[in-house]
């Protein structure tokens, strides 16, 4: 199956899709479709999602083999790996990894073109980072 027939489906259950990823554990592979939503990802929107993709990815697997499907909310420690992501995340705090190697903890303060603004923890500072620098980053809480 595709990424926009995929959107499409989930989006007839009135949520977004954020991100997929196929990984194995424990010598099993699993299929994780990760949805977001305005509101609060509830169990059974992830079941509704569920009963909608798993006949369809029975007719087009998206691996070869046995796997387990997994559709859940990406979490409050997400992986951000598009500038959607950074978009759908402003006002989160961040941990991110530069391509010259330099880490840092920030604020998303906004998102314009493929610059995204940020409130360095560690500098008190704002920063305005291409998107292109960027090699990793993640959501996290502080409590």
């Amino acid at each position: 199956m595709d990424k926009t027939t995929l959107e499409n489906l989930v989006k007839e259950c009135g949520v977004t899709l954020y991100d997929t990823e196929l990984v194995t554990e424990n010598d099993h592979k699993i299929y994780r479709i990760y949805i977001t939503s305005e509101e609060p990802v509830t169990l059974d929107k992830c079941t509704e999602v569920t009963k909608i993709i798993s006949p369809i990815l029975d007719l087009e697997p998206p691996v070869s083999g046995e796997y387990f499907l997994e559709v859940s909310s990406p979490g409050i420690d997400r992986q951000l790996k598009n500038i959607d992501h950074f978009k759908h995340s402003i006002g989160d705090l961040v941990k991110i990894k530069l391509s010259d190697g330099s880490k840092l903890k920030a604020k998303i303060l906004g998102v314009e073109d493929n610059t995204v603004t940020l409130y360095d923890k560690g500098t008190k500072e704002e920063k305005k980072i291409p998107f292109s620098e960027i090699t990793k980053a993640k959501t996290y809480f502080e409590w």
